[in-house]
């Protein structure tokens, strides 16, 4: 039995090691780079280091030794390709490379047909996507993070125009392609591209650089390799385009460079740099310092001055290591390498072309899926796939600054923080960002000229071509803007205001003015300011509202000029009637307050009747005392005191409310029978879109948009008016074919009413505008002339400039309001309201206090015989004992405070005798002899 179970433990051995296959002696992958390059000579170094090391590690590959065949791609498409084939040819199972995105464009058919991963270190091109070559990896970030890196710096400065220098090839139009988007999205722009052709001389780089500096930007950024792009520095150097003013952003080939050539940095000072950002470890530190061994070795000289290592070299050992790593995986999973012949791999006679040595990695799938999932950490840090994008995760990058004998670096830029201080390893960690991280942040720059201070970053272009303006024709007011004879061909208050601002300006700035009309009628405004978005004009300077759709399309200046819709009215002079006395108060103003005199009268009189003996008597003295009393008070001219407490508190205020209301009657009236001696039909905004009656306005003002689209005025009712038509027009008015009123900006407006006293402006100003200068979107230019227009009108030269040009005459001034509201209940409420909680209040404690007395008079059995308080109880049973409680109330609230008081005493007095005796008077008193009286029969 246990003979048949050694038996069968035997056979199941036996059975799994035919089914794991055995794994090669010797897997071999390679390499396309070119070797005389900087990135080349840091690759080729890098990668011999990582295969030794793999060798070396028991954990990995577990007995197979991994070899690699280098191929040099000299640069060349053609070359590269053919190398690829040959490397095809040898039965690689990955290739590492190639460095140039040109090359990787094309080597990237070949080994998607091949089916072998193709593991580049250096090829950034964005367009290289897993789409269209699903065999490619990508184990560097590609241009589209650098490029976002370098539009935040930008936009970090506020500089809104760039100049892109690069190499034209697919790696520099594809990343160039990717910096205009990124700049697109932080609202800045290429405004020229400086393309130059792979290996071109510098005789050629000057006269691209020469034409790149008659652009207005100063700000560059150069895009090119590392073995040419240091020649572009050269050449600017000679040029002294290094000088203050201009900026130079490299991208990351740069920082390539210099770890290569340290000779370089006299003529790079101030440029700004990126380089992939890789975490500082041990693993890091010692491969560069064997590197730098390595590298003196392959020269033969122990004490030659090598190279650092540079970032490209790192992604280069991360990228053989991801290789082996997928090749330990796939073969520890039991995969096998094999290869098959491509039946596609024929001519169209069906004969075998001499490239049909060429196999097809059959396992190539497989092993693709392997290094996809790389997950460890290498030199560069994190070294790991996005499962979507297919892009390495955590891109970020050192910002760095070239001075001196090195460079500083300044700042870091990821895609999780952008630009900050705080290195990316920290927050890639898990760490939350704190608020100054999240804030684009950068140390102090020291720019071209070694300075500290920021540039402007742009020039007027220095190509002979001066700024052209824009400038309406106008046909009436020419006070603004108007055609003249003199050197500018154009002046007014507009062009006096521009060339005052440009003046204070600390650059020259060359201008053509151009008119823009056909001097026949005014222009449309919006058609101008529309030329400017097109780039047809400059920018335009004239009488130009800034109005919320041209602000869409173009830059506005800081107004120089405050105005705002207005109406004109015709309007004519009324006499006052005989009821004028009455228009300053509405009805329900005058009932409101003729109630209150009444109501405070009554009050006081109730609050004094008991105190005061003016306001006591007979019922017809005291109605007459109440009213006028009441009355009196409007002209503070009542002749009765008051003595009580509560009374004397209800008239402070009431006199107060009095003093307010004949303040406001008075200035209402006088306003009334002074200022408002005119009338017309239109008394506002509100009345003029509430009539049916033709409304004008200027020839090629925004007023008709405005009013058709905001207030909803229809077209039939608006009519186009010449300023000299406007006069007429108003006279006519609506029934003899001219308008009501006319809608049009203050300015204008002015100028018209100091020639025409017959007019009156009405209503408030509904809008709120003013003119500016329009500029093409974010021209630095606008924001110049903003403060130099604000300084204008500090120090008194744009007020000088308006009284030279704007001189208004004596009706100008005048402005009508005959649409002013009446007083009405709703000012005053407050008043009445406070003046009636007082006697509210004041009511309260008076009988408040007069209940109390009656109750202490009652409980003493009050009785004042028949002339007293309380009736012959005879004569109380025989009437109702409710009635008769309410006919004492009331004859005891009619008494006199002195006479209440007095009775109280005299009963207190008689109690305390009646306790004093004992008690013995009670059964003999009055009180008691009075019921028997009562109860006798009659």
């Amino acid at each position: 039995m246990a003979r048949h179970r050694l038996l069968r433990v035997l056979c199941l051995c036996s059975a799994l090691a035919v089914a794991l296959p055995a794994r090669p002696p010797s897997v071999t992958i390679g390499a396309l780079f070119t070797f005389d390059s900087v990135i080349g000579s840091s690759a080729a170094t890098a990668i011999r280091l990582a295969v030794d090391d793999i060798n070396r590690d028991a954990t990995l590959l577990r007995g197979t030794n991994l070899s690699v065949l280098m191929q040099d791609t000299k640069c060349s498409g053609f070359v590269g390709t053919i190398q690829a084939l040959e490397l095809m040819e040898k039965q690689v199972v990955a290739v590492v490379g190639p460095q140039s995105s040109g090359i990787a464009h094309v080597v990237s058919h070949v080994v998607n047909q091949l089916r072998v991963p193709l593991v580049s270190f250096a090829a950034t091109d964005p367009a290289l996507t897993s789409t269209q070559y699903p065999f490619f990896v990508r184990a560097a970030h590609d241009d589209a993070f650098q490029m976002a890196a370098v539009a935040d710096i930008v936009a970090h400065f506020g500089w809104r125009e760039v100049t892109a220098v690069y190499v034209d090839n697919d790696y520099g139009r594809g990343g160039v392609d990717a910096l205009g988007d990124a700049l697109e999205a932080a609202r800045a722009r290429i405004t020229y591209k400086a393309a130059f052709p792979p290996g071109a001389d510098r005789a050629a780089l000057g006269d691209l650089l020469v034409r790149a500096n008659m652009m207005e930007s100063r700000v560059f950024v150069v895009h090119a390799g590392p073995d040419s792009g240091l020649d572009i520095f050269a050449v600017a150097h000679t040029l002294n385009m290094m000088d203050s003013g201009y900026v130079w952003i490299a991208t990351e080939w740069l920082a390539a460079a210099i770890d290569d050539d340290k000779e370089s940095m006299g003529r790079i000072q101030g440029v700004l740099t990126l380089r992939q950002y890789t975490p500082d470890s041990d693993a890091k530190r010692s491969l560069e310092t064997r590197f730098i061994a390595a590298s003196r070795q392959s020269r033969n000289n122990a004490t030659a001055e090598a190279g650092s290592m540079n970032a490209y070299g790192l992604f280069a050992y991360d990228s053989v290591w991801m290789a082996a790593r997928a090749i330990d995986q796939f073969l520890g999973d039991g995969g096998n390498i094999s290869f098959s012949a491509d039946p596609s791999i024929h001519d169209a006679s069906g004969s075998a072309l001499r490239l049909s040595s060429l196999r097809v990695f059959d396992q190539g799938e497989q092993l693709l899926r392997k290094v996809m999932l790389a997950n460890f950490t290498g030199v560069t840090g994190q070294v790991r796939f996005d499962a979507g994008s297919r892009a390495l995760i955590n891109p970020a990058y050192e910002v760095l600054n070239v001075g001196g004998t090195g460079v500083r670096r300044v700042g870091y830029w990821s895609n999780y923080t952008r630009l900050s201080v705080a290195a990316p390893r920290l927050l890639f960690d898990g760490r939350a960002p704190n608020g100054t991280q999240q804030k684009q942040k950068l140390y102090s720059v020291i720019w071209p000229g070694d300075t500290t201070s920021p540039p402007r970053g742009w020039v007027f272009p220095n190509n002979g071509r001066p700024l052209q303006i824009g400038v309406p024709y106008r046909t009436t007011y020419k006070q603004f803007v108007s055609k003249d004879s003199g050197p500018d061909g154009v002046s007014g208050y507009c062009i006096d205001v521009f060339k005052a601002a440009v003046a204070l300006l600390p650059y020259p700035v060359p201008v053509s003015f151009i008119l823009f009309g056909d001097g026949v009628k005014n222009p449309s405004y919006s058609e101008l300011v529309q030329r400017v978005a097109d780039n047809y004009f400059d920018a335009a300077v004239g009488d130009i509202s800034i109005v919320t759709n041209r602000t869409r399309v173009v830059d506005f200046t800081q107004p120089y000029v405050e105005s705002g819709l207005v109406i004109v009215s015709p309007v004519k002079a009324t006499s006052s009637n005989e009821w004028a006395f009455l228009k300053p108060f509405t009805p329900g103003m005058w009932a409101v307050t003729g109630a209150f005199f009444l109501f405070v009268g009554a009050v006081v009189w109730i609050l004094e009747h008991r105190f005061n003996p003016e306001f006591r008597g007979s019922p017809r003295k005291q109605m007459v005392t109440i009213f006028w009393f009441s009355f009196s008070t409007m002209f503070f001219a009542h002749r009765e005191n008051t003595v009580s407490t509560l009374g004397r508190f209800v008239l402070l205020i009431w006199l107060f409310v009095v003093l307010i209301i004949n303040s406001s009657y008075t200035a209402s009236l006088t306003s009334i029978l002074t200022v408002q001696q005119l009338s017309t039909g239109i008394q506002g905004l509100d009345s003029l879109l509430s009539s049916n009656d033709p409304i004008g306005y200027q020839v090629g003002s925004f007023a008709r948009s405005y009013m058709m689209e905001e207030l909803g005025v229809p077209a039939s009712r608006l009519r186009e008016l010449a300023i000299d038509e406007y006069a007429d027009s108003l006279q006519r008015g609506p029934g003899n074919g001219g308008v009501a009123a006319i809608v049009d900006e203050l300015a204008y407006v002015e100028l018209f009413l100091s020639t025409n006293c017959q007019f009156r402006t009405v209503g408030q100003e509904f809008t709120k505008s003013g003119w500016g200068f329009a500029f093409q979107r974010d021209s630095p230019l606008a924001v110049d002339l903003s403060t130099a227009i604000l300084t204008l009108s500090e120090n008194g030269d744009l007020q000088r400039i308006h009284d030279k040009w704007l001189n208004p005459g004596t009706c100008s001034s005048q402005s009508t309001d005959v649409g002013a509201d009446r007083l009405n209940l709703s000012s005053f409420w407050g008043l009445f309201l406070i003046s009636g909680v007082a006697c509210f209040v004041a009511l309260l404690i008076y009988f408040a206090r007069i209940l109390c007395q009656f109750c202490e008079y009652h409980d003493g059995g009050g009785n004042e015989g028949e002339g007293g308080v309380f009736p012959d109880p005879e004569r109380s049973l025989r009437r109702p004992a409710r009635l008769s409680s309410i006919r004492d109330l009331m004859s005891f609230v009619d008494m006199k405070e002195a006479e209440v008081k007095r009775a109280i005493r005299s009963r207190s007095g008689e109690r305390r005798l009646d306790r004093s005796m004992g008690g013995s008077s009670i059964s003999e008193g009055p009180s008691l002899s009075r019921p028997s009286s009562i109860m006798s029969p009659v």
